[in-house]
This record gives C-alpha cells, structure tokens and sequence, in this order.
C-alpha cells in the first residue's frame, strides 16, 4: 500500500483549502469500507481528509424534522433513547451491520457515500423518504435519498461536496415499518434485503401509505414504487399480497455472482414482501390495527 497525506481539518473552511491543496484527495470517515479498498489497490488517493473533527458532522436532534448527522456512527444510532421507538426500522437494520468493532466505527453518511446496492442503513432511509443534505464551497443543497445513488460506488456528489445531515420528518403514529436481511452468515453483506413501511387506515382495512426498499437486487437501493401504487389502490387480501410479490419479484434486477444468483435473490425479495405484509397489516386471514 502505498503512503498518502493523512489530513485533519477542524472546520469546513479548512477542508475546502485542503481541496484546493491537494487535487484528487479522498474523504475518510469510518474507513471501514475506504481503507479495505485501498489496500485492495481499488483507489489509490493522494491524500486522506479525515472529516472526525468537524463537530457539525455528528449529533441526532429530534423533532418534528429528525437531523442524524453524517458522521453520527451506528453505535451511536443503535444506542440512542429514543431513535427505536421513532424509528424503529433504521435500528433494526443497524444492529444488522456487521459486528460491534464496525458499528463502533462506521458511520452513517459514509454507509450511505460508499453506495453500495446493499448498504444496510440505505433502505429504512428509503422508506421513510430521507433527505441528504449536501454542502460543498459554493454552498449547500437538499436531495431526496432516492436520487442520491446514482450507481454502485457513485452518488451524485459533486466534487468536493460532503454529505453533511440525514433528514427524516417524522413517522405518524399509525406507521408501522419492518426491516429483513438475508446473508450467508449473521455478519455478511446482504445477499439480498428488504424494509417495508405502511400507514393504516383509520377508517377501516387497508393502507393510506406504502413505502418499499430492497437491496442487493439492483445497481443501487430500490424503491419499488410500482408495488407501494399497488397496495396503496387495492384493499388488503391474500390475493394482493401475491399480485404484489409477483410484481415485485419482476421489477427488481439482480445478479448472479459468488454469493447468491438471480432467481434465489429474486426469490427472496417476494418472500420478504409478503412476509413483511402479513406480519404488520393482515394476520390469520384477519386485517388488524394496534390499539
């Protein structure tokens, strides 16, 4: 591995001159992902700008508008008072990744920023329609996470850009979300995976809101847009349940490759879907609304 400027600005002002200093450096958060490719020799930057010491980049605020900062790390997610009960689907797919040396580590935004069409934390973000806000010299922007991920390791940063803050509006009370995850062994990537959030109607069965996300079936994290449509116009039966895994077993585009192939993956994908249907809107034949 070859040696590289390892650089620690306190503010963005800094980064930016650091930049301009140094054409062609990477940004490094976690680095459990950035330090395995470059000894891979994937990427070979000429210099490191760590972004651990700009405090704006941490801290969770919640209110009506929930902001989890992009260096905010897993642990810190998992940990947090009242971010399970809030939002309950990003837990359950944090405590999914990888193990507790990781997610001591890792990041949100760089989990996120490495792009990857299985990144665990990208799904629960999907459903529940986060923004990313994306701040560089010229300024800051807002973008819907859907549009974020271009494809596998790029996202539509521009550059110089960093994602600074993750934004979600709070969930209804009448949200319900669930997170699965299939891999080889409790620690490995996703061979495929799947989070699902619906809203319930109050006034009788069926769903106001559905929001669908898989992963490891796509280029990048998928929205399933067509089978939220789906669900949203339709009552709530049996037979629409497996309309929908058909549909979305057709919809998404996996691969084959070392770990899983394609129709196994696709597989898993309506398997998940109508599991995920059955355990938070429809039971034993029966529609069901908590009390």
């Amino acid at each position: 591995m070859n040696g590289y400027d390892y650089l620690i600005p306190k503010s963005f002002t800094e980064v930016w001159d650091l930049n301009k200093k140094f054409p062609g450096a990477g940004y490094i958060a976690g680095g459990t992902d950035l330090m395995v490719r470059i000894k891979q020799r994937e990427i070979r930057p000429r210099a490191l700008i760590s972004l651990r010491s700009i405090p704006e980049l941490s801290g969770i605020d919640i209110g009506d508008t929930i902001r989890l900062g992009a260096m905010t790390t897993i642990t810190d997610l998992i940990q947090h008072p009242e971010l399970g009960r809030i939002l309950p689907v990003l837990i359950q797919a944090a405590k999914r990744l990888g193990g507790t040396q990781i997610r001591n580590v890792a990041t949100l935004g760089g989990n996120l920023c490495n792009c990857s069409p299985c990144a665990d934390t990208a799904l629960p973000l999907l459903v529940l329609e986060a923004r990313v806000v994306l701040k560089g010299p010229e300024g800051a922007r807002e973008v819907p996470l859907s549009d974020f991920f271009v494809s596998p390791g790029e996202s539509c940063l521009l550059p110089g850009e960093i994602l600074t803050d993750i934004l979600l509006d709070r969930p209804s009370v009448d949200t319900r979300s669930v997170f699965m995850k299939k891999g080889r062994v409790r620690m490995d990537l996703a061979i495929a995976s799947f989070a699902l959030l619906v809203e319930i109607k109050s006034s009788g069965p069926g769903c106001s809101k559905v929001r669908i996300a898989a992963g490891s079936v796509a280029p990048v994290p998928l929205r399933l847009k067509e089978v939220e449509q789906l669900l949203e116009n339709t009552g709530i039966s049996e037979e629409i349940f497996l309309n929908a895994q058909k549909m979305a077993e057709g919809i998404v585009s996996p691969i084959t490759d070392i770990r899983s192939t394609e129709d196994y993956r696709r597989r898993i994908v309506g398997v998940y879907l109508k599991r995920a249907l059955r355990k938070l809107i429809y039971t034993n034949g029966e529609w069901h609304k908590e009390k």
